[in-house]
């Protein structure tokens, strides 16, 4: 445990329907000096990230078993040789964190020989839904209401500056390997997936939504780009639900962390 308190946060969160600003905020709301700092306003430039900060965190979701490309392009260019703690913040519908985990330990090793002191998970309501539907409303309620309490242990340990093992997975770690090269390698072109019906009223929610400019209105309908995150904050926040991505998406319904507005989800290219 560290002797000295500390007096600033630095918490940089990415998110598509905002499960990990959620958490954010809850952690930000319980650990006094704290600052949010959205990873795609970072994503424009190429330069290294020297946080100003004695605290410095990362919270993202789990994406199969790894962490979102963004995220690790992000950790790439992040220098924590100054700060005092680092830790991580995973949110997640299934499971895969620890490996998740140590991917983003790995990763800021290679920029200053300093990971993460410590590394969390906690269970949100899961938005893939080109795999599953969401949770239906008691479920969800059930999940969020776990979440807030996981969250406020969270910063509790934080708090306290208390250092704790990465969590280890052989089958996690087996799966990792398995799966997440080949998500990452696919994740950019997925969306020739999604398409548009007649429900569309081009208004461009989709558009200012996307955290990666990867869409773009023509002729009054979404285009894609090709440099998805998979994130599926354009075909959970479409207000008509016109966005789809195959038949089976239709029906399966959309989601929205409660506390989190589509404006929070747009601003999150910006300045947070």
């Amino acid at each position: 445990m560290h002797e000295a308190p500390f007096m600033k946060t630095i918490l940089y969160y990415f998110t598509g329907t905002g499960n990990s600003l959620a958490a954010a905020r809850g952690l930000c709301a319980r650990l006094g000096d704290c600052t949010l700092v959205p990873v795609a306003s970072l994503a424009v430039t190429d330069k290294e990230i020297v946080p100003d900060a004695d605290r410095v965190g990362i919270v993202c979701p789990v994406y199969f078993l790894g962490i979102p490309a963004l995220v690790a392009r992000f950790a790439g260019r992040l220098d924590l040789s100054r700060a005092g703690y680092t830790f991580a913040v995973l949110t997640m519908g299934g499971s895969g964190s620890s490996s998740a985990l140590r991917q983003l330990d790995a990763i800021l090793r290679t920029r200053s020989a300093r990971g993460l002191d410590a590394g969390f998970a906690v269970r949100m309501p899961g938005n893939y839904v080109l795999m599953y539907a969401p949770p239906a409303f008691e479920k969800r309620e059930m999940i969020l209401a776990g979440s807030d309490r996981e969250v406020a242990a969270i910063a509790l340990t934080i708090d306290a500056g208390i250092v704790t093992k990465l969590p280890y997975s052989p089958f996690a770690a087996l799966f990792h390997r398995l799966m997440y090269p080949r998500f990452a390698a696919g994740a950019p072109s997925s969306d020739r997936k999604f398409s548009v019906d007649e429900r569309c009223t081009s208004c461009g929610t989709c558009v200012e939504v996307c955290p990666v400019q990867n869409i773009a209105l023509s002729a009054g309908r979404p285009v894609w780009s090709h440099r998805c995150e998979q994130c599926m904050a354009c075909i959970h926040l479409c207000p008509v639900q016109a966005i789809q991505a195959g038949r089976k998406t239709e029906n399966r319904g959309r989601y929205r962390h409660p506390s989190v507005q589509v404006d929070d989800l747009i601003r999150q290219k910006g300045a947070s």
